[in-house]
């Protein structure tokens, strides 16, 4: 396989007045092409950081990070991001083809309305084009941007909780959406979710995180297999034995990060 992503000994400090806080320290990882990697940790432990400083928002205090093998000093050309709140994502004046063609203003016309055609239907909102986010339920919406992304077509998607703004119906429709879409276009996706069930549903692996400053308590393989369903893989014993790691590992049980395999 091929390493995506590569987070190596990642730390950043930000300055306040009441003095320096580390959100994250010696943080090291990879991300394989194709490969879709969940992290989870305690609230406030510096997963919005992590995301912010792979996306080239901000410049880590110390460590690196390379995508294709190439440092990230600034925004990567072909990394996207899918925020947790969709209704400030989408802007609400425009179309939904318009809003997912926005990333495309460079291209010509006519691929910018091909490729926002073919990520609406992907996500299966064909009927949807002419339609305004505010016309939308918020499921649709959260599909839209979703669509925005892969319209872009990059090499990885960054996804920042989400899902976790709808109610548990849309989330688990969502779920088998960006499963599907992952398969059907090899898309590798970096997700961070507070949510130990879809952590395991979703991943190829679960990295868990420490509490603040974060660092990867453990990697979790989940092999899970490729096909997957809301009511039989959430009740297979391979799901019950790792989301019970999982939520172990969180509550720092001695016991479950010394049985569970770390790759």
């Amino acid at each position: 396989m091929t390493t995506m992503l590569e987070v190596a000994d990642l730390g950043h400090t930000y300055q306040a007045k009441d003095g320096a806080h580390d959100a994250i320290d010696g943080l090291s990882f990879t991300v394989e092409a194709g490969e879709l990697v969940c992290v989870v940790g305690p609230s406030g432990c510096g997963k919005s950081t992590l995301l912010r400083a792979i996306a080239g928002l901000i410049t880590p205090s110390r460590g690196k990070i390379s995508l294709h093998g190439t440092p990230v000093d600034g925004v990567p050309a072909d990394l996207a991001v899918v925020f947790q709140d969709y209704s400030r994502s989408l802007f609400p004046w425009l179309t939904v083809a318009r809003n997912v063609e926005f990333p495309l203003r460079t291209l010509a016309k006519a691929e910018r309305r091909q490729r926002a055609a073919d990520a609406l239907a992907a996500v299966g909102l064909r009927d949807a084009v002419r339609k305004y986010p505010w016309q939308l339920s918020g499921g649709m919406q959260q599909r839209v941007a979703i669509a925005r992304a892969l319209a872009y077509r990059p090499a990885l998607l960054l996804m920042d909780e989400p899902f976790a703004s709808v109610d548990a119906q849309t989330r688990f429709e969502l779920e088998d959406l960006l499963l599907r879409v992952r398969r059907e276009q090899d898309t590798t996706v970096l997700l961070v979710t507070h949510d130990i069930d879809e952590s395991v549903y979703l991943a190829d692996r679960v990295l868990v995180l420490s509490k603040s400053p974060a660092t990867v308590v453990a990697a979790l393989d989940v092999a899970l297999g490729a096909d997957r369903d809301q009511i039989t893989t959430r009740s297979s014993d391979r799901f019950v034995e790792l989301r019970a790691k999982v939520a172990g590992l969180l509550q720092n049980v001695p016991k479950a990060v010394e049985q569970q395999p770390v790759r």
